[in-house]
């Protein structure tokens, strides 16, 4: 049984004696006074570490409470580590010890951690964000007389995918687990042999001669017949391991079924690539960016052209933030799909609506908010909608975007992007560096949550 929480700190025989060491001490002092006063987050968080399978080996499965794991996950937020950095940080700082809650007791390890914090839901995550925005509310924290928008894009952590590039993963990847199934003593691949070299040498090959100018893609056709014809070979030997695999049984009687689920997934995965690749540079077809795959470790990647300047393409998956005056993010969303933003505002409306009671006086958000039709709905609703209109403006819209009270509440929007700045430079959104669609959803949380406790830290 997992205990929730270690009520009883030990005593602290070394308080800190500098100014810079006493204020990073009472950062940590406030949130966890905050975390103390909202015991539902902690209800939330255990209910997921109950229900984690019981498969992890050692003391690490339910030696740590539920407390410890969820500040764990706020302190690699706030000092922006990865979980091995977090877990040495933690180890060797003892503020940090004081405020996870283990004190003189051993540190957990960073896979032991990576396996809890990953436990925590996105939806949890998202009830966490909704408790604390409700106790910001009763606290006087916060007030809904103003509410700003934005969206911006977070990074998956792939590379710039190229058809080749694709090609050499999915070889490199199903090579990997065909090798793990050697090892189990699979048979059929006693006499099969998979050079990974030689399809590296390939993938080099294309990527120095597509890169001389004056090259012609019907050059670089034989090197990809090539390489496809590689990979077609070891997604086919995928296929039937996969199924010897899945009928095969070891001494225990246990089935190594996640072997042979990623074999599946990487089979479907490759196959993918290797149509796209064909249609592309063998048919000379042009395929829409919706049926392409970006990457074949973060298959739900998905390409954004936002029109920024530093950066014409991204690819990762778009978020909207809502915010009030105090700087708290009142409310998120993560998007699979890049989302219409006009389409978003009345979820908006009413998730603050849900939050106050009342609707907002003043509405905030960029040109990429605005829709005639929407606009028109939404002034029935509020004192003052500040969103722009892109091109060119009628007489009436100059006059209304010159208003006062518009113009003051589009410099009020502007703060929304410094939130963002901040997000991503110092709270981990520029790139989110977890695996997978729902681990991309709880980072996400995770980080607004931890903003959140910093603004009502600072308060």
């Amino acid at each position: 049984m997992r205990a929730k929480i270690v009520a009883q700190p030990e005593l602290d025989w070394n308080p800190p004696t500098l100014k810079i060491t006493q204020e990073f001490f009472a950062k940590y002092d406030r949130i966890s006074q905050v975390l103390d006063e909202n015991p539902l987050i902690l209800d939330l968080v255990h209910g997921d570490l109950e229900s984690l399978a019981e498969t992890m080996e050692g003391e690490g499965r339910s030696r740590y409470a539920s407390d410890t794991v969820l500040r764990l996950c706020v302190c690699q937020v706030v000092e922006g580590l990865s979980l091995r950095q977090t877990t040495v940080r933690v180890d060797t700082c003892g503020a940090l010890r004081r405020f996870v809650r283990i004190d003189n007791g051993s540190m957990m390890d960073y896979s032991t951690f990576c396996r809890l914090r990953n436990a925590i839901t996105p939806e949890t995550w998202q009830k966490i964000n909704q408790t604390l925005a409700a106790y910001a509310v009763t606290q006087g924290a916060i007030t809904p007389q103003s509410l700003r928008l934005d969206t911006t894009a977070v990074e998956t952590n792939i590379h710039w995918p190229t058809d080749s590039s694709l090609l050499v993963d999915v070889f490199g990847a199903v090579k990997r687990d065909l090798d793990k199934a050697r090892k189990l003593g699979v048979g059929l691949l006693e006499s099969r042999r998979f050079h990974l070299d030689a399809v590296r040498k390939i993938g080099l090959r294309i990527v120095r001669k597509g890169g001389r100018k004056g090259v012609a893609v019907k050059e670089l056709k034989p090197l990809y017949k090539r390489l496809i014809r590689l990979v077609e070979d070891i997604l086919s030997a995928a296929g039937t391991i996969a199924e010897c695999l899945q009928d095969s049984a070891d001494s225990s009687g246990a089935i190594d079924e996640s072997l042979a689920a990623r074999l599946v997934e990487y089979q479907w995965l490759g196959a993918q690539v290797v149509s796209q690749s064909r249609r592309r540079v063998l048919k000379g077809e042009s395929v829409p960016n919706d049926e392409k795959l970006f990457s074949v470790f973060e298959p739900h990647t998905e390409l954004l052209k936002r029109g920024k300047a530093g950066k014409p393409i991204e690819f990762g998956h778009m978020i909207q933030i809502q915010q009030v005056k105090e700087k708290f993010i009142t409310d998120y969303g993560v998007y699979g799909r890049k989302p219409v933003e006009p389409e978003l505002l009345t979820a908006a409306l009413d998730s603050h609506r849900s939050l106050f009671g009342v609707d907002a006086s003043c509405l905030a958000a960029d040109k990429g908010y605005f829709e005639q039709g929407i606009l028109a709905e939404l002034e029935e609703r509020i004192d003052t909608v500040s969103i722009a209109k892109k091109g060119k403006r009628t007489p009436e819209q100059l006059e209304r975007e010159h208003d006062p009270l518009f113009r003051h509440a589009q410099r009020f929007r502007a703060g929304v992007e410094g939130t963002i700045s901040y997000l991503k430079r110092v709270l981990g959104l520029s790139r989110c560096f977890t695996r997978g669609w729902e681990h991309f959803q709880a980072t996400v949380g995770a980080s607004i949550f931890t903003h959140n406790l910093l603004i009502l830290a600072r308060c």
